[in-house]
């Protein structure tokens, strides 16, 4: 049956209706965007929330009888919202824009009940209280001054000082003064202790006071007193004179001039010689090494009076085993102290850092076979001695070899444990005076 002209008429009416219809949904559906950012740059000090679901395909506001009402529709894979390609997704849960009162028709489009969700936006209380949330964020974000609690002073201070390299500094300290053949003086060895224990207070606190800048860009670091504003410098600078000027007093006046004298002399080493190298040229670490080698040096002459031969040999045993040490130390850190713009051995020379590490584990073996010779120890000493020598030699040479952290791990573990071994070895097998001496003739 043939159809009638209206009816024909009816539905290529209802035809075109339908595509003007589609045409004019998928191409709302495409600009939407730029509407949206169009009207977000709008603005007359009126705000409202927009709530973005990275999930949603369109997504539009519209204003209903002054409430604000969103229109989704889920989509299955999710699409980045242009509006929020530069916010984390912490900060994409919630954002305030600014934006002039829309009217109804401008921005609502038709959808079918089954085909929209309905998501009510937050109320005006809520949104005051956002606003206040953000803005104790940004003030917690700000710089501000740390205000500095007196009960915190003592573990500043020690973090300031490098506590436990001083210890270490005044250990071996104590080692020069054990070993010494005079008798043992408690008093003396008290102030020496105390005497060189501020004096390495002092030297490294002037050191961490030239190096803020550069510690700053160091993970290792990063979080030392002055970097992170703990205290001022003008307070590390006070705490460094009130250590220097009584540490070397007390060495010079109580102990003798000879330690004062040599302990004035590594402050100065450290913080004027040392502290600036380590910027220019890798000689810093053998100048380090001097630093490191004075402290039983000093115990030694605090106890006797005098640089005699075996102060020299303690001095070179500490001198020696510094490279083994930190260059191992260093290896590990190698983009630490680039970053930090240091020079060191393990960063421009990194075939030297692990020759000059093996070369001085080996001297190790010679300074002990050098110790009875000069009547330091007993002739028990190199043999009893020669086993862990014998092993951070191998380690060295494992690093000469691998040059990986793997073996400057090993090798920087055991160095830690071999120093006060041998230290410990060595006062076991002291020769005390008069031990080697010929017993006097006959009246």
């Amino acid at each position: 049956m043939a159809a009638s002209p209206h009816t024909l008429s009816s539905r290529l009416l209802a035809g075109w209706v339908g595509g003007c219809v589609w045409y004019l949904e998928r191409r709302t559906i495409q600009e939407s965007p730029h509407k949206f950012l169009h009207l977000f740059r709008n603005v007359n000090k009126q705000w409202i929330t927009f709530q973005h679901f990275s999930f949603l395909k369109r997504m539009y506001v519209t204003q209903l009888n002054r409430s604000h009402n969103q229109q989704v529709k889920p989509k299955p894979e999710p699409v980045a919202s242009p509006f929020l390609e530069k916010t984390s997704s912490g900060q994409a849960k919630a954002e305030m824009y600014e934006m002039r009162p829309l009217s109804p028709p401008s921005l609502s489009l038709s959808r079918k009940p089954n085909e929209k969700e309905l998501i009510e936006l937050e109320p005006a209380s809520v949104i005051e209280d956002s606003i206040d949330v953000l803005k104790e964020t940004k003030e917690e974000k700000r710089w501000k001054e740390m205000k500095l609690q007196v009960y915190d002073l003592p573990g500043i201070l020690a973090r300031l000082s490098k506590i436990k390299l001083t210890a270490l500094v005044v250990s071996t300290t104590a080692a020069g003064f054990a070993l010494a053949p005079d008798p043992f003086d408690w008093s003396c060895f008290l102030l020496t202790s105390v005497g060189t224990g501020l004096a390495s207070c002092a030297a490294n606190s002037v050191n961490q006071f030239f190096e803020v800048p550069f510690d700053s860009n160091m993970n290792r670091t990063k979080n030392r007193p002055l970097v992170r504003g703990q205290i001022s410098p003008l307070l590390a600078v006070s705490f460094a004179t009130c250590c220097a000027v009584p540490g070397v007093a007390i060495l010079t006046w109580g102990v003798n001039p000879l330690t004062g004298a040599l302990g004035l002399f590594n402050i100065f080493l450290y913080t004027c010689c040392y502290t600036p190298l380590k910027r220019i040229s890798i000689v810093n670490t053998w100048v380090g090494a001097v630093v490191g080698a004075i402290p039983p040096v000093m115990g030694w002459t605090a106890a006797t009076g005098s640089l005699d031969a075996g102060a020299f040999l303690l001095g070179g045993i500490l001198y020696s085993w510094q490279f083994p040490h930190f260059n191992a130390l260093s290896w590990g850190l190698r983009e630490d102290y680039s970053r930090g713009g240091y020079c060191m051995m393990s960063v421009t020379h990194p075939g030297l850092c692990r020759r000059v590490a093996l070369r001085h584990c080996l001297a190790l073996i010679v300074l002990s076979a050098a110790a009875p010779v000069l009547d330091v120890t007993t002739w028990t000493f190199p043999f009893v001695a020669l086993p862990i020598n014998a092993y951070i030699s191998y380690l060295g040479f494992r690093f000469y070899v691998d040059a990986d952290r793997r073996s400057s791990r090993k090798l920087f573990f055991c160095s830690l444990w071999h120093l006060p071994l041998l230290l410990l070895l060595m006062l076991t097998c002291k020769r005390r005076r008069g031990d080697g001496d010929a017993a006097p003739p006959p009246s």
